[in-house]
């Protein structure tokens, strides 16, 4: 081996060592996290890789009309061309980017039957009452129209007066929760991570420093996210 390539290959070394020695640092020898913003300092937060993941399996879904909360970045990356109207609500009216601006659970925010996919990503732990919310969306789509809705399971909770942080979620309690508003041979429920995936998600760790391949095997008793697709 060329000197080059011994220097190359002791790069590497030193990199996945500092990547498992940050990790190992945040969950065994520290009571501090290695970030308080989910890892967005550092990375890509472990969440944000199973919600890629999500929206990427059903993008087919994501066309016609469709509404997003907040902006339209998932609708551009997964719909792109297909999504021939877009939507953006946001309780915010400061939001220059909204084109709906109100409560999602106020019946008079959303028209009816009105949009072919909505994505609702991390959204329901803020809303205390989650059933009118998906209510109200459901109300909202056209028939065969797909809502594509993640929630938080296990997870850093952010900090602070008035941020509204009410829930996080189980694969059970969010088929529950669409079964009231969906029929039930039309939602598809899952759960994603597991402990390693968990632990890293707490400190904070992206998913630069860590091998993806240790956040895809699921454990059903540590969801990082559950995911559902519900078709009106």
């Amino acid at each position: 081996m060329t000197p080059l390539a011994l220097a190359r290959a002791a790069k590497r070394r030193l990199q996945r060592f500092r990547g498992k020695a940050a990790l190992a640092v945040g969950r065994v020898a520290s009571s501090e996290p290695l970030s308080v913003h989910y890892g967005y300092d550092r990375g890509t937060p472990v969440d944000r890789y199973y919600i890629d993941a999500f929206l990427a399996k059903h993008a087919r879904d994501i066309r016609g009309s469709v509404l997003e909360v907040g902006d339209s970045a998932y609708s551009t990356r997964f719909g792109g061309k297909d999504v021939a109207e877009q939507h953006v609500l946001d309780v915010d009216p400061g939001n220059s980017g909204a084109t709906i601006v109100g409560d999602v659970c106020d019946p008079a925010v959303l028209p009816s039957a009105a949009f072919d996919c909505i994505i609702f990503t991390q959204t329901l732990h803020v809303l205390y009452d989650m059933r009118a919310a998906l209510v109200q969306l459901r109300r909202s789509l056209k028939p065969g129209g797909v809502l594509l809705v993640t929630a938080p399971g296990i997870t850093p909770v952010r900090p602070g007066p008035g941020y509204g942080w009410y829930w996080s979620l189980t694969g059970e309690a969010l088929g529950r929760l669409l079964g009231e508003c969906f029929d039930e041979g039309k939602i598809d429920v899952a759960v994603q991570g597991n402990l390693f995936a968990a632990t890293a998600f707490l400190h904070g760790a992206a998913v630069e420093e860590i091998r993806p391949r240790k956040l895809e095997r699921v454990d059903l008793a540590y969801p990082v996210l559950v995911t559902g697709r519900a078709v009106a």
